[in-house]
């Protein structure tokens, strides 16, 4: 049985990259359903579990929230993941994850913006997780 299919919330998206792109421009170039790369980085000096999101053209736009990135960094080493590029959020972006070869599939309610409601001057975090939150082994 394959693991279920999730959506991840992209961070840090406020932080320019090391070559001076910017993240949250390039998030706004993204369209949903283009494809994303899931890139650990284990030499990260502040998260050894993090794992980078770049998109198609391969920029990064963020990471993969801490709370999630060890859970992902494992799947990533034992099983086929792929990766889509959801929506914009007012945190950063949303993506969808699929596993063992499946395709991520997003449907016309993954796409709404579940921040509109959020004060846009705010550094909030989202309170909107659309899958299970899942227990690290």
């Amino acid at each position: 049985m394959a693991l279920p299919s999730m959506s991840l919330a992209v961070v840090g998206v406020a932080h320019k990259n090391s070559d001076g792109t910017d993240r949250r421009l390039e998030i706004d170039e993204c369209m949903p359903g283009e494809p994303v790369d899931l890139v650990p980085e284990p030499e990260n000096e502040f998260d050894v579990h993090a794992v980078a999101v770049y998109s198609c053209r391969k920029v990064q736009i963020g990471y993969v929230k801490a709370d999630r990135s060890p859970r992902i960094r494992a799947l990533l080493s034992s099983t086929e993941v792929r990766a889509v590029f959801q929506r914009p959020a007012q945190f950063g972006a949303w993506v969808r994850v699929a596993f063992d070869g499946e395709d991520p599939v997003l449907t016309d309610a993954m796409l709404e913006d579940h921040d509109e409601n959020v004060d846009r001057g705010s550094p909030s975090e989202p309170d909107f997780y659309p899958d299970e939150i899942w227990l690290d082994d």
